[in-house]
């Protein structure tokens, strides 16, 4: 690192800021490039350490630098901000990013493969579709109440009462809102179809991918939970423990401590909410099904709801899932399923 030339590249859609320092830190040339010919002015520099912000097409540029012999590093835009001097504009930008890059502390983003980035777009557009699917469930449920017309909450109940509500014929509603109701119910048919084949999709990819297999041995990994841990830590080595999984993920407790006294709060919430909130799911399930099991880590379930309630043991049964969710993408191991206690 000591030798190569430090490049910082603020990336956008159309005109590029590429930052040049010389590794004592003398400022080379900072000046704009537009997209087409970005990759030919990157490959004509001798090996380099680029720094780019984890944006919009971040992890494209980052496997085409590195397939040119450099050394890529994604920086999170929150670590690059305190490290710009001035106005924010694209030169600063760039500077701050080949300043903030060289701190030895600055966490970096893990650069994703195709693959990777192919199992996190199903279930981006999933999660789309399923948030879509709610707001359907719940627009209908607030114009039938207007009409004096309830329906529980929960898809399946709705699924139920809807066509025997389009059907009644003394329930009050008119021809008007009975085929604005109709139209509704295809609307939410069309998309729980949907939604059944991205889950599908994902179901059989968690069969064909050998690192999923593995994660489904857990108790409280599924199909969903194993593509998106797949998706966010690929093979786990941009991190250095588990712990440091548990804590990008936002599984451990907020920390405001100052004069030697600890002061620890909820969890942070922090780093990727969607991978926390699998895991969350599962561990209720895990914490559902420990009941009399006689292995060892049932018994420390069971005594960690008791000490501290079942929503702060999710959280812990979480964390040490994420944990193990690393070693085993880590180190390529198979899982030891839980061993009874002897008694």
């Amino acid at each position: 690192m000591a030798q190569q030339t430090i490049i910082g590249i603020g990336l956008a859609k159309h005109v590029f800021q590429v930052c040049m320092v010389t590794p004592t830190g003398t400022l080379k040339t900072n000046t704009t490039v537009a997209r087409g010919k970005l990759l030919a002015l990157i490959a004509r520099q001798p090996p380099a350490l680029i720094f780019m912000e984890a944006c919009g097409g971040a992890h494209d540029w980052a496997r085409r630098f590195c397939a040119l012999g450099h050394e890529v590093r994604l920086l999170a835009p929150q670590y690059v901000t305190p490290f710009r001097r001035g106005q924010k504009n694209d030169p600063n930008d760039a500077l701050a990013l080949t300043e903030a890059g060289q701190r030895p502390n600055i966490p970096t983003v893990p650069i994703k493969t195709i693959e990777q980035q192919d199992l996190q777009a199903l279930h981006r557009v999933r999660e789309r579709l399923v948030k879509h699917r709610t707001a359907v469930v719940n627009q209908v449920r607030g114009l039938l109440l207007e009409y004096g017309i309830v329906i529980p909450q929960g898809i399946a109940r709705l699924r139920k009462r809807l066509p025997r509500v389009i059907e009644e014929a003394d329930n009050g509603l008119s021809f008007l809102m009975r085929d604005l109701l109709q139209s509704l119910q295809s609307e939410l048919s069309a998309l729980e179809t949907r939604i059944t084949e991205m889950t599908g999709q994902l179901t059989r990819l968690s069969h064909e991918l050998e690192a999923c297999q593995r994660l489904q041995e857990m108790e409280g990994i599924g199909p969903l939970s194993a593509t998106a841990l797949v998706a966010a830590l690929g093979n786990g080595h941009n991190f250095h423990d588990g712990r440091q999984v548990a804590a990008w993920l936002g599984l451990v407790p907020r920390q405001h401590s100052s004069g030697g006294t600890t002061r620890l709060g909820g969890i942070t919430k922090g780093g990727h909410s969607y991978v926390r909130r699998l895991l969350m799911h599962g561990a209720r399930s895990v914490i559902s099904h420990v009941r009399d099991k006689p292995d060892a880590k049932s018994a420390w379930i069971r005594q960690l709801v008791t000490r501290i309630g079942v929503n702060k043991a999710c959280v812990a049964v979480a964390n040490k899932m994420a944990r193990v969710a690393w070693a085993l993408l880590h180190t390529g191991a198979q899982y030891r399923k839980p061993v009874a206690l002897s008694i």
